[in-house]
């Protein structure tokens, strides 16, 4: 019984083709799919059509929630736990207030920007499909592949050779899974 196919994997030998590559995948529709590259290349987000990620507004939000906390923390414990009148000052005064909120604005947004990356990168991951292919050592070293998976619903197994043969891939191999 043969192992089930986690999709495609294509070698380029340079930045501009699978550049290319990546334009030609993202226009025939696929949306699961992946370039491993060892350095970054700029603009391939835009050529894969990679949207704009989500976590700097997660931050934010866990910046505001730590601010607000440490606000209503300073103001429910002047005003109700620990209320003190000292020469007719008022019991809370945001000035007093601040350092607390500052810090717990730099708490929350460092732990809300951990979370938010840990669950959109769907980590821990302990194990990819991908590093049971053989010459993938160098794509931290010299390689460029692109990967298509096969549970894409365009994913068919000729025509995404052809697509990739097309497009300039070499050595197109199949995934086990």
């Amino acid at each position: 019984m043969a192992a089930p196919s986690y999709g495609l994997i294509a070698t380029f030998d340079t930045v501009p083709g699978i550049y290319h590559a990546a334009e030609q995948v993202r226009d025939a529709g696929y949306k699961h799919w992946d370039c491993i590259t060892p350095l970054p290349i700029h603009g391939l987000d835009k050529a894969m059509g990679v949207k704009r990620s989500i976590v700097p507004r997660i931050s934010l939000a866990g910046g505001i929630t730590g601010f607000c906390t440490g606000m209503s923390m300073i103001w429910f414990t002047d005003k109700f736990d620990y209320p003190l009148l000292v020469g007719g000052k008022p019991y809370f005064s945001p000035m007093f207030a601040f350092p607390v909120s500052y810090e717990l604005t730099i708490l929350f947004t460092a732990f809300a920007t951990i979370g938010g990356m840990f669950f959109l990168n769907g980590l821990p991951m302990h194990y990819h499909p991908v590093l049971k292919y053989g010459q993938i050592r160098r794509g931290m070293d010299d390689q460029l592949f692109i990967v298509i998976e096969a549970r894409d619903p365009r994913f068919n197994l000729a025509n995404t050779k052809a697509l990739l043969e097309q497009a300039g891939g070499k050595d197109i191999k199949e995934l086990e899974a």
